[in-house]
C-alpha cells in the first residue's frame, strides 16, 4: 500500500499567508528603527569590535546601533538556499522555495516512557532509542536531542547527544550546545564522520540551532558560535526568540520586529566574519506568555509573521510544528499537532521541529512522535500532485461499463490502487475487525508500532575508527 516515503521537500500548495508586502516592510522599516534607534546589547567584545569596525556606533560597552546600509550588505551576500546532507553526503534537505522538512525537537526535561505511561527523567539509552525511531520514521527528515540526558555529566551531555545522534542515525543533524566549547566538539564529530573539515563545509549534514536573548540582548554563547560557524562555512540557526508579554511587546508585530532586528544583527555578524556563510533564520512565533497560567505557549495560532517575513527576506526558516500544551499524548495532542503542522506546512515553513514535544516543551514523547509521522504523511499526500490525465479521468472505461458497471475487478484499479494514500497507524478496518484485533486505541498500536521499530531497524552504523574519534572526544 502506498504511504508516501518520497522526501518532503515538496511545494505544498497554497499558502496561508495573508500578509501584504506592505505590511512586511513596515516590519522590516521597524526593525531597521530598533537597530538604529535604541540598538542592542552584545556581550561578546569580539561581536562588538567586529560592528564598530564596520561603521557600527557603540556606546555604553555593549550597546551596538547601526544603520541599514550594513543590513542591506548582509542580505545581499547571505545564501538565499541552504543545503543539508546526510551523513553519506546526498543532499536530502535542500532549504528553499516552500519544502518543508520535519523533525523532533530538542532537549525535552522529562520523558513518557512508551512502556509504561511513566512521566520521568531520561538516560542516555533513551536518546539512542529515540534517534533509532527518527531513523526508521520515513517521515522524520532529521533528528534532534529530543531528551536531556540525566545519567551522564550534565555539563558535558550535549557531546553525549551528538554521539548518540551521529551513531543512530544517518540523517541531517540539528544539534544544540550550551557553549562555544560544545560547539567546537561537535562540529570536531561531524568532521571525523565525513572524513575532513572540508567534506562537511563542502557538504554539511550538520546544523546548529542557536538562541539568542532576544532581538535585544545577545548572549555571549550564542554569538561566540554564530562567529565559529561562520568562520567554518557550517549552517547556523541563529534565532532570537522573546516571550512576548514578557521580553518583547504582547502584539505579533511588535514582537516579531523586536526579534527580526535581532535577526538582522546576526545576519550581520555572520556576513562580516564570512561573506556567503550560511544562516537560518527566525520562523518561530515568539512564546506567548499566558498570563492566566503564567505559562510560555508553544502551540498559540498567532504565528504567520515569522514565515512570513522570512518568506520577505527568501531566506530558510526554523519553525515549529507538531507541538502541544496537553500533558500527554491525548486528543489535545492530536488536535494540536495537527494544526500546527498542517499551518506550518501550508505556509511554506522549512525546517519544521519540534513533533513529540508535550507540556509546553517539557516533556517529550515517542508516542506522540510516531503521531506526529502519520499527521505529517497525511499532509505530503493532500499536498503533492494529483494526476489529470486521458488515463486517470478513464473516460473510455466509464462508458464501457456504463451505468451498472463495476470498477472493483479491472486492470485500470489493479494497477493504480496502490498509489491511493493508506495509513500505517491510523485505524480504517470495520468495527468487527477492529474488535478481533483486540480493540487496540491509537495509543495501544503506537506502543506496539515503537516496540515492533527498536527491536527490528538497525540504523546503519559508522566504522569501528570512526566510532573511537567520537569516543575520544567525548571523554575529553
Amino acid at each position: 500500500m502506498n504511504n508516501p516515503n518520497e522526501s518532503a521537500g515538496v511545494s505544498r500548495g497554497p499558502r496561508f499567508l495573508n500578509v501584504s508586502s506592505e505590511k512586511c516592510r513596515k516590519i522590516h522599516n521597524a526593525s531597521l528603527e530598533i537597530l538604529d534607534r535604541v540598538g542592542a546589547r552584545l556581550f561578546f567584545e569580539d561581536a562588538v569590535e567586529l560592528l564598530k569596525k564596520a561603521g557600527a556606533n557603540v556606546s555604553d560597552g555593549n550597546l551596538v546601533r547601526m544603520g541599514p546600509h550594513l543590513v542591506d550588505r548582509a542580505l545581499e551576500t547571505v545564501p538565499k538556499t541552504v543545503d543539508l546532507h546526510d551523513r553519506n553526503g546526498n543532499l536530502v534537505m535542500p532549504l528553499d522555495g516552500s519544502r518543508s522538512y520535519y523533525g523532533p525537537g530538542s532537549d525535552c526535561l522529562n520523558l513518557i516512557d512508551f512502556r509504561t505511561g511513566e512521566r520521568r527523567k531520561p538516560v542516555l539509552s533513551d536518546l539512542a532509542d529515540g534517534c533509532t525511531l527518527c531513523d526508521a520514521l520515513p517521515h522524520v527528515d532529521f533528528v534532534m536531542s529530543m531528551v536531556l540526558p540525566t545519567d551522564v555529566d550534565e555539563a558535558h551531555a550535549d557531546r553525549h547527544q551528538m554521539e548518540a545522534m551521529l551513531s543512530y542515525s544517518t540523517k541531517p543533524i540539528i544539534y544544540v550546545t550550551y557553549e562555544l566549547d560544545g560547539c567546537v566538539d561537535a562540529v570536531a564529530m561531524a568532521e571525523a564522520v565525513r572524513g575532513s573539515a572540508d567534506a562537511l563545509s563542502k557538504e554539511p549534514f550538520i546544523a546548529c540551532y542557536i538562541n539568542a536573548i532576544s532581538g535585544l540582548q545577545h548572549n555571549r554563547e550564542a554569538l561566540q558560535k554564530l562567529m565559529f560557524l561562520a568562520e567554518k562555512n557550517l549552517p547556523s540557526l541563529y534565532i532570537p526568540c522573546s516571550t512576548a508579554a514578557m521580553s518583547s511587546p504582547v502584539t505579533p508585530a511588535g514582537a516579531v520586529a523586536l526579534d527580526y532586528a535581532g535577526v538582522l544583527l546576526g545576519l550581520v555578524i555572520s556576513q562580516l566574519v564570512r561573506e556567503g556563510s550560511p544562516v537560518v533564520v527566525l520562523g518561530l512565533p515568539q512564546g506567548t506568555f499566558d498570563m492566566r497560567t503564567m505559562v510560555t505557549s508553544y502551540c498559540e495560532p498567532e504565528r504567520i509573521l515569522p514565515q512570513v517575513m522570512a518568506h520577505h527576506y527568501g531566506l530558510p526558516m526554523f519553525a515549529i510544528g507538531g507541538v502541544s500544551e496537553a500533558k500527554l499524548s491525548d486528543q489535545q495532542a492530536a488536535a494540536e499537532a495537527a494544526m500546527s503542522l498542517a499551518v506550518e506546512t501550508f505556509s511554506g515553513s522549512h525546517i519544521i521541529h519540534d513533533m513529540g514535544y508535550l507540556e509546553s516543551g517539557l516533556t517529550f514523547s515517542f508516542e506522540q512522535l510516531l503521531l506526529c509521522n502519520e499527521i505529517v504523511s497525511w499532509l505530503k499526500a493532500y499536498g503533492s500532485e494529483i494526476e489529470v490525465s486521458d488515463e486517470s479521468i478513464a473516460v473510455d472505461l466509464i462508458a464501457e461499463l456504463g451505468p451498472d458497471g463495476d470498477f472493483l475487478n479491472t486492470d485500470h484499479t489493479l494497477k493504480r490502487y496502490t498509489k491511493r494514500w493508506y495509513p500505517t497507524n491510523f485505524e480504517r478496518a470495520n468495527y468487527e475487525t477492529w474488535v478481533g484485533r483486540g480493540a487496540m486505541s491509537f495509543s495501544d498500536r503506537a506502543r506496539e508500532r515503537i516496540e515492533e521499530i527498536l527491536s527490528q531497524h538497525e540504523p546503519h552504523p559508522l566504522d569501528a575508527g570512526t566510532k573511537e574519534r567520537l569516543a575520544e572526544i567525548v571523554s575529553r
